[in-house]
């Protein structure tokens, strides 16, 4: 036995230092350890050898053998590429090469033997395959070759010759080294033998070098298994630990500040969901454990209500409340918000962003200290060290997904022991997804609208449908209602989307030159934003063109029409997000879907989604299956923090449940001798590169 992640790679045969510096630099392989992980993304079955008369361009990979008769180049310049004529005797193709000219006629002999695999293509009516593998057919065993890897590679590895066929020699090389001594178990024997799993070391020969689809998906099973497991069992005790070493402060009593509100200015009736959470948070509080509880629920579905009721017994307790939110504009709402829900019942409530300055903020700062301050509404500037409560016992964190698990955790230093914590997220979590990012956190989700609420029509229109889009936009303004124009600004092409959206301003100026028009986006100086913004927030202006800047933060219970320009452009959560800037009011709200003719699959059953449903967790669902866990913010969030090397959370949903149970029992076993094996695992993976930080 020995242990593969001490091992440097540059020492495995067919690596050395160069390619062990690429390696490392391209795809962060390192050790041993780290290229045995490196699992293929697929597999090509090799046991069958075609006849050139049987190919046609629409295959997928084949191979034949054959020989070559003979080398042609053709072209210049970028242009020049290296043709060989093979044949087999049943007939010819064409092998192409773009680069590496001189190294394939170094390499290659007419008129020797050579198994060729690949993908065939039809140029110029003759059949060809470009940049083929090529073995010698004495080097090959076809009939145990079964299904052969393939790995991912990059275009500067591929300039290198380090491709699929070179990762996949390297790789037999390292199971070479593990067949001759076995790799210690990382699972105990019990988990082994109840789940039926692979062994470990079976595994991770399978998985690399499969000689059928059975061992495969048992090889794949057992990788998963013990993946999404080490997962959960970290999730689960680090909230174990917490709450054993956390004692939450205990909020006994519902006083006056709750009641008062509920009797007198509450705004509408709540709802069975804002009702059911509320309890959830009441027990919470109630029983002296720190309360850390992610509250999930579609914009519009009155998270700000339960929040302010839950800071409402804080106070009743003789505590403060902070609320933080990721942006000036937020904050802005939230504290005109509270304040308005508030009249008339003495709750002093203050802003805190990074505007306030001077004599303003010093009054905050000591009206914090003093506890006069009862709710503290705020940015980023409510985590800075100069911000000291008197006694802190509630926080809100409104739009988590925006903070850094630092930012978040500052908040707990405001005290000696840290307060109740809920954070909010108007864009629906999977399952799934939730169970691993947010595992330590208890859930709560509000998944009803408030009363009087139509859902909003969705429409998907196409970029030449322009008059008639107008004429409809017209209308609704002649009503009285305002409107949204949202055009994509995506940072790695902001030149080219920020000349589209002034286009576009431009044009609807002209266009509703007898309405008022204003525009909003991320380059624009805070001043200068705000101004435009309020003119839409007052009425003023009918029609506000602007970017994502606006998928938070802005409540117009006036604005009815949503146009989301250049739609395709859009993941499904970001555009539920900016249809979620309708629908606030009474009236009926709409929301149309502009995009051009020319969409792939994906994009076209994004848009048929967003137009057949207004339900979050459905839609979040299914752009965790199209697009999947990395990218579910669009450019606002990084993804799960830690890379999964081969469970995928939109198709292992059921063995993540049930795995989770499993590390469930573990946890609550304790320190039984028969999972010393386990916790040692955990400690060593730990060490490693893996970002095993827990959300909070």
């Amino acid at each position: 036995m020995f242990d593969l992640s001490s091992r440097d790679i540059q020492y495995v045969s067919g690596v050395g230092p160069q390619r062990a510096a690429i390696l490392s630099k391209e795809l962060n392989i390192r050790s041993l350890h780290d290229l045995l992980y490196y699992f293929p993304y697929k597999y090509i079955d090799r046991s069958r050898i075609y006849r050139i008369h049987e190919l046609d361009g629409n295959m997928p990979y084949i191979q034949v053998r054959g020989r070559i008769l003979s080398f042609e180049t053709a072209g210049e310049g970028r242009n020049k590429r290296l043709i060989a004529h093979f044949s087999d005797g049943s007939g010819v193709i064409d092998l192409v090469w773009f680069q590496g000219l001189k190294y394939v006629i170094g390499k290659y002999q007419t008129g020797k033997d050579y198994v060729v695999f690949g993908k065939p293509n039809i140029f110029n009516g003759r059949i060809n395959i470009a940049h083929p593998d090529m073995d010698d057919p004495a080097a090959l065993n076809l009939t145990t070759m079964g299904m052969q890897p393939y790995y991912n590679t990059t275009e500067k590895m591929k300039r290198r010759f380090l491709n699929s066929h070179a990762i996949e020699k390297m790789m037999q090389a390292v199971i070479s080294l593990i067949n001759e001594a076995s790799l210690p178990e990382t699972l105990s024997p019990d988990l082994i033998a109840a789940n039926s799993l692979m062994p470990l070391t079976e595994a991770l020969r399978t998985i690399h070098f499969p000689t059928h689809t059975d061992s495969l998906r048992r090889a794949q099973y057992r990788l998963k298994f013990e993946e999404l497991f080490y997962v959960q069992l970290n999730i689960l005790r680090y909230a174990k630990d917490r709450q054993q070493k956390f004692r939450g402060y205990v909020f006994g009593s519902v006083g006056k500040h709750f009641y008062t509100f509920y009797e007198r200015n509450l705004p509408f009736e709540l709802t069975n969901a804002q009702k059911r959470v509320l309890k959830e948070i009441r027990r919470d509080m109630a029983v002296g454990r720190q309360m850390n509880r992610l509250l999930q629920g579609d914009v519009g579905s009155g998270k700000t209500l339960v929040a302010l009721m839950s800071m409402l017994i804080a106070i009743d307790n003789g505590y403060q409340a902070c609320l933080m939110a990721p942006t000036e504009i937020l904050a802005n709402q939230h504290y005109e918000t509270v304040c308005h829900s508030l009249q008339g019942m003495g709750v002093r409530v203050e802003l805190l962003t990074g505007s306030v300055r001077g004599k303003r903020r010093e009054r905050i700062l000591e009206g914090l200290l003093s506890g006069n301050i009862h709710i503290l509404i705020g940015t980023h500037a409510v985590i800075e060290e100069t911000v000291q409560f008197a006694a802190l016992g509630f926080v809100v964190i409104d739009e988590q997904h925006r903070f850094g698990v630092a930012q978040r955790a500052r908040l707990w230093t405001k005290n000696e022991r840290p307060p109740h914590i809920l954070v909010m997220t108007a864009t629906p979590i999977p399952r799934t997804l939730a169970m691993t990012v947010y595992g330590d956190l208890d859930v709560s989700v509000i998944d009803e609208l408030p009363p009087g609420r139509k859902p909003i029509a969705t429409l998907h229109q196409f970029d030449n449908q322009r008059t008639a889009l107008y004429k409809f936009l017209r209308e609704e303004i002649q009503k009285g209602r305002q409107v949204y124009i949202v055009y994509p600004l995506i940072q790695e092409s902001e030149k080219i989307d920020l000349k589209n959206l002034e286009e576009g301003y431009e044009q609807i100026c002209a266009e509703f030159s007898d309405y008022r028009v204003v525009k909003i986006h991320g380059k624009m100086k805070s001043v200068e934003k705000d101004e435009q913004m309020e003119q839409f927030v007052s009425g003023a202006a009918q029609i506000m063109v602007a970017t994502t800047v606006i998928e938070v933060g802005v409540n117009v219970p006036n604005a009815s029409v949503m146009v989301i320009e250049n739609a395709e452009r859009f993941g499904l959560s970001q555009l539920h997000q900016l249809r979620g800037r309708v629908g606030r009011g009474s009236d009926q709200s709409y929301c149309i879907l502009v995009s051009s003719y020319k969409l792939s699959d994906d994009t076209r059953k994004r848009l048929e989604i967003m137009v057949r449903t207004n339900d979050g967790f459905e839609i979040a669902e299914s752009d965790l299956k199209l697009r999947g866990p990395g990218d579910l913010e669009g450019t606002q969030q990084s993804g799960i923090p830690f890379e999964l090397k081969i469970a995928d959370l939109a198709k292992d949903g059921q063995l993540l449940q049930y795995v989770r149970e499993i590390a469930r029992q573990v946890i609550d076993a304790g320190a039984v001798a028969e999972h010393d094996i386990l916790w040692q695992q955990l400690k060593k993976l730990r060490k490693t590169n893996v970002n095993w930080a827990a959300i909070s």
